[in-house]
């Protein structure tokens, strides 16, 4: 029976949602294509007509969930303002609530040193996605320079996938909580404390633009 092209698209998302999920929450090795096809309620014939193979569906989960990510900063942007919006990503990226949803959160700190083993047409997609992320963030930035602005973002995202691994990884909660509240109040601490660079003007130019 053929199926509409309604109904492969939203086959599709299923089997994107879940292996998003899925990835993150067990990672890539563990996660079998029977785990994701039972997740996403379909037959083995539906995904692999959708996808051909495993490695296909890791880029597209990789490309998902970063983009997924952007999509709820864009939400913080529009809530908060220019000016609020990157303490607003922080004090989100660094909660309680995103240390614990593993399986939802972000995939750097979910996924990371396992994306470096994978395929290149994995690592390929991961790439993409990450450098569209750190130019929303570098976008942010209170700097007067562009190339400077995406490294602050470069740094500020690092220190913040770091901590979050370190804040799930421990077993003790305190010293976990600690971990977030401290990165959290220097990251944003730090991004203020350098929003003048010394002997430079600021040009009244915007950094980069905040992506789609």
């Amino acid at each position: 029976m053929r199926v509409s092209k309604e109904q492969a698209a939203q086959n599709h998302r299923k089997i994107v949602t879940a292996a998003s999920r899925l990835f993150r929450e067990r990672g890539i090795g563990a996660t079998g294509v029977d785990a994701i096809t039972e997740d996403a309620g379909l037959t083995h014939g539906a995904v692999y007509s959708q996808f051909g193979s495993k490695e296909a569906i890791a880029a597209e989960a990789m490309r998902e969930a970063l983009a997924g990510s952007r999509r709820l900063w864009r939400r913080l942007l529009e809530r908060n303002g220019r000016g609020k919006a990157f303490p607003a990503i922080v004090a989100r990226y660094l909660s309680r609530d995103h240390r614990d949803s593993t399986g939802t959160g972000c995939v750097v700190a979910a996924l990371g040193s396992e994306i470096a083993k994978q395929p290149e047409r994995v690592r390929d997609a991961f790439t993409a996605e990450l450098a569209q992320a750190l130019d929303f963030i570098a976008a942010l930035m209170p700097r007067t320079s562009r190339s400077r602005s995406y490294e602050d973002a470069i740094a500020a995202f690092a220190i913040m996938a770091g901590a979050l691994i370190l804040a799930r990884a421990v077993s003790d909660e305190h010293l976990s909580n600690r971990i977030l509240e401290a990165t959290a109040k220097r990251v944003i601490d730090l991004a203020r404390s350098t929003s003048v660079l010394p002997g430079r003007r600021s040009t009244g130019r915007k950094t980069l633009r905040l992506g789609k």
